[in-house]
């Protein structure tokens, strides 16, 4: 009995017919396997290096959140790398990796730590990894900026950038470890 009212009811239900041919179908290439394949890799890492850049225009509580987030990240072991900062992201993060450990940080400066205002400097004392450059002595610093934001997404596996949606100069950052099959996390302060 049961079966009859249960093949009454399918009869009374409207059944939806979607053509095969209007449905995107994801094509998924040998290219776009292996990129996923080394992503899940690098996640899986017990230890990365990880870069965190970002804005300099930050809340303190964004400040407090980075600087949290980067003194677990070196507990479970990996490496941070960051730039020099006084204010914002690089400033927090070195904070928070130095409380925990201070081999854990590499900090690569645009140009070198004489050219760093002197709250830079200050903040950058006991830091045992930096790389300071001064072959781009002459560079504005923005064009310094934007070869360090390279350099320190080359030597990461994954980057984590806090930015706004107008910074031009992250976006470009955050595209460029794109290209380069990064794991990339990005936090919109705006």
């Amino acid at each position: 009995m049961n079966d009859i009212l249960n093949s009454i009811d399918e009869e009374k239900q409207p059944s939806i017919m979607v053509p095969m041919g209007d449905m995107d179908v994801a094509e998924s290439s040998p290219d776009t396997v292996d990129e996923l394949a080394m992503e899940l890799a690098t996640i899986k890492q017990p230890a990365k290096r990880i870069a965190i850049i970002g804005s300099r225009n930050l809340a303190i509580t964004h400040q407090q959140m980075i600087e949290t987030l980067t003194t677990a990240l070196v507990r479970q072991g990996n490496t941070i790398i960051t730039s020099g900062g006084s204010c914002g992201t690089n400033a927090a993060a070195i904070r928070g990796a130095m409380k925990s450990n201070p081999d854990k940080l590499k900090v690569i400066l645009p140009q070198t730590i004489g050219q760093q205002p002197s709250d830079v400097q200050d903040q950058l004392i006991g830091v045992p990894n930096i790389v300071e450059h001064a072959d781009r002595a002459m560079m504005t610093l923005a064009d310094a900026s934007r070869v360090c934001n390279r350099e320190i997404i080359d030597d990461c596996n994954q980057l984590i950038c806090f930015l706004s949606h107008t910074s031009k100069t992250l976006h470009t950052a955050v595209d460029y470890a794109e290209e380069n099959h990064k794991v990339v996390t990005v936090f919109y302060l705006d």
